[in-house]
């Protein structure tokens, strides 16, 4: 994560609230095909108004360009890797999807967790979801520079391995053109962690190629 994300005071306020609540979301579809997402806040609408984060922009987008596809979402706000991955099971299970999402780690790098569990949490879910048959698109992040620079590319690097490893997509940072942007502040609520509304269009547009391709 880049700037605003920099300013360790800001992290510990915004861990309080990304426990806080999250939600599973779904439009219904008829072409088999159904896309899961497993993430955080920056899935689960933290924030901002129903139906304006890039999940239910996704569900939009499908709906022209790919009618008949499912989407849900079950992102919850404070969520880390090891989260996910006990999740994940359950969630393969009831939906039986054809394509799985796999938006998490951010909470991880803030919490500080140990970077090889985070690295095999997302190994994990990678391999249960491919057992089940669906395909896997990884979202990957950005620790903030001030854990320094080998830190953060060693994160950056854990969602390359597990994605050439496992043959799975891989966006390589979700937050391009956000966090990364010459004027960050116009693009963050004022808590200066989580993306405002304006934002999940250029969330979306980092996503959405790369998915794409994996639909039918």
């Amino acid at each position: 994560m880049h700037k605003p994300l920099l300013r360790r005071r800001h992290f510990n306020c915004a861990l309080l609230a990304l426990i806080g609540w999250g939600f599973v979301a779904a439009a219904q579809g008829t072409s088999g095909q159904r896309v899961l997402v497993v993430g955080d806040s920056l899935s689960a609408e933290y924030g901002l108004a129903r139906g304006t984060g890039w999940v239910a922009l996704l569900q939009k987008q499908l709906a022209q360009e790919k009618p008949g596809v499912e989407v849900i979402n079950a992102s919850i706000s404070g969520d880390t890797t090891s989260g996910g991955r006990s999740r994940l099971p359950a969630l393969l299970q009831r939906h039986q999807p054809s394509h799985v999402v796999i938006e998490l780690g951010g909470n991880d790098a803030l919490r500080g967790l140990p970077m090889a569990m985070t690295q095999d949490n997302l190994l994990v879910m990678t391999k249960q979801a491919q057992a089940a048959g669906a395909k896997v698109l990884l979202l990957g992040m950005q620790m903030p520079p001030n854990y320094g620079p080998e830190m953060a590319r060693q994160f950056e690097a854990a969602f390359a391995h597990v994605a050439k490893s496992q043959k799975a997509a891989l966006v390589p940072f979700f937050l391009k053109g956000v966090g990364d942007d010459a004027e960050p502040l116009k693009w963050f609520q004022a808590d200066r962690i989580h993306p405002n509304e304006a934002a999940q269009p250029r969330m979306l547009a980092n996503v959405w190629p790369t998915l794409k391709k994996q639909l039918k």
